[in-house]
């Protein structure tokens, strides 16, 4: 009974009728990878930005491409580089001499959805430039402020193996990432079906073939949706004691930080969304827990060093406490 009565407040039929030609749109390109696929439509959703990490050649950037594709948004691409200057980001302020005055020129940042390639080849100082800009969605320069179109949207790419010329992202930074996702090498079906797909010598880009589902408009409406979804206190209460046991585990030199929790609800309220429910279960905090923590904690050297992995870290985390029913 009271799930029907949930069921009535919101009506998600729509979104999740978005949600399936996302899928089915990507899907048309994309081989595989429909974990990594859900959990970028529950950024869009979410209104979160994500981190993708994997070796080359696994479709990191190819799956932010299609998602700006199935976006009637503005896109732009940056490929950072050791020598990418904040400026090259952001913009910067030139000299217009027909109107004899210094006028701001915005940068690629400026834009709905931003692929950031390779995030961490660039230096520190580049890496910090986009510390209010993913926090605030508003860029600060010679003190005037240029607030960003919504919906705005930071997808980054990094590869965790080839450290060379590579500058570790600052855990300011990656706090301001909703998800971490691991892509892992597909499975050797998948691989063969990604070959018969692409075996055909006179085939154009596929990714020209992709059309946009939503609008800024309609993304605007439907995360307001999202954020009306309800979630019972004992649920808030499991979430805050998840965060709280990160910063007080022996294997953690750091734990998640109140962003983390706020993450949490919010990426739970969208995969509740998706799976056409206006109300959140354990469930669907389970489902985000690894990919909203995992890039949010620090191991201990000791645990470092004998191979233990965060996401390893977590899931005894989530063992240990007692999850409401």
């Amino acid at each position: 009974m009271e799930e029907g009565i949930f069921q009535q407040r919101t009506d998600l039929q729509e979104l999740q009728q978005a949600v399936g030609e996302i899928q089915s749109e990507i899907r048309k390109v994309l081989v595989g990878q429909d974990d990594l696929v859900r959990l970028l439509i529950t950024a869009v959703l979410a209104d979160g930005h994500v981190l993708i990490e994997g070796v080359p050649g696994i479709a990191k950037t190819l799956s932010a491409r299609l998602l700006s594709k199935t976006l009637s948004v503005g896109f732009s691409r940056v490929q950072f580089t050791p020598d990418l200057m904040p400026s090259d980001v952001l913009g910067t302020t030139v000299f217009n001499p027909k109107d004899a005055a210094f006028q701001f020129k915005k940068g690629p940042i400026f834009s709905n959805l931003v692929l950031i390639d390779e995030i961490n080849r660039a230096p520190a100082k580049t890496q910090a430039a986009l510390f209010e800009v993913m926090e605030e969605r508003q860029v600060t320069m010679d003190g005037t402020t240029y607030a960003m179109d919504k919906p705005f949207m930071v997808l980054a790419t990094q590869n965790p193996v080839e450290q060379e010329g590579t500058y570790r992202l600052p855990e300011a930074q990656l706090d301001r990432f909703l998800f971490k996702i691991n892509v892992p090498y597909p499975g050797e079906q998948e691989e063969v079906d990604m070959l018969l797909r692409f075996n055909q010598p006179d085939m154009e880009d596929p990714v020209t073939r992709l059309q946009p589902v939503l609008s800024a408009a309609k993304t605007a409406i439907l995360r307001r949706q999202v954020r009306s979804l309800h979630i019972e206190e004992p649920l808030l209460r499991f979430i805050a004691r998840l965060t709280q046991a990160t910063r007080q585990h022996h294997s953690l030199y750091l734990g998640a930080s109140p962003r983390a929790s706020l993450a949490l609800m919010n990426a739970s309220k969208a995969i509740a969304a998706m799976e056409g429910r206006d109300f959140v279960t354990p469930e669907d905090v389970l489902e985000v827990a690894i990919p909203v923590l995992r890039h949010r904690i620090l191991l201990t050297p000791e645990k470092e060093m004998e191979g233990i992995t965060e996401d390893e870290v977590i899931r005894q985390i989530l063992q240990s406490l007692e999850i409401p029913r």
